[in-house]
């Protein structure tokens, strides 16, 4: 199932009113006239009646081949889609007792991510009985927090979550 809702438009006798305001092939107005009348029209340029404006009153039509005006639609979707970012959310894990080496490693990684405009989860998972001092995990995340402060906005504060300690971090917009 496609997730967008596609947008019905009447064509011909697909139209549902009884008058709708006309624009010619070549962009001029034919004024209000009514369905027959407008149908007559586009059906002696071998054209088709496309309704452009469905809640103006009258609807606005136009006399155009649809295939082509299908074509151009989606054509458009397609270059605003290609202008889209997607911001992903990438996950750093720690552990209370990380190294210094594995610390600044971790943090050169969510520093590259950052740069690259996604989120990051950072994650310090506690052990056994680890989970007494969560105090070490909060001063890891708080250290980390503090190595990328340049590059990013603290969205979720450090918090625990069952066994983990969790901080979510965006990037400086």
């Amino acid at each position: 199932m496609n997730r967008i809702a596609k947008e019905t438009v009447g064509i011909n006798w697909g139209i549902r009113a009884s008058e709708v305001r006309v624009i010619t092939s070549d962009g001029k107005q034919a004024g209000i006239l009514p369905l027959k009348e407008a149908m007559r029209l586009a059906e002696e340029q071998g054209l088709d009646l496309v309704e452009v404006a469905a809640n103006a009153t009258p609807p606005v039509c136009r006399i155009m081949n649809y295939g082509k005006y299908k074509y151009q639609q989606s054509k458009r979707t397609h270059e605003s889609r290609k202008h889209q970012t997607v911001i992903q959310v990438k996950e750093l894990k720690l552990r209370p007792r990380t190294e210094e080496h594995d610390f600044q490693f971790k943090l050169r990684h969510a520093k590259r991510f950052l740069e690259e405009g996604n989120k990051v989860k950072v994650s310090v998972l506690f052990r056994g009985r680890e989970m007494a001092y969560p105090e070490f995990g909060k001063e890891i995340l708080n250290r980390f927090i503090e190595g990328v402060k340049d590059l990013m906005v603290v969205e979720q504060a450090p918090r625990l979550e069952g066994r983990n300690m969790i901080a979510i971090l965006s990037p400086k917009s």
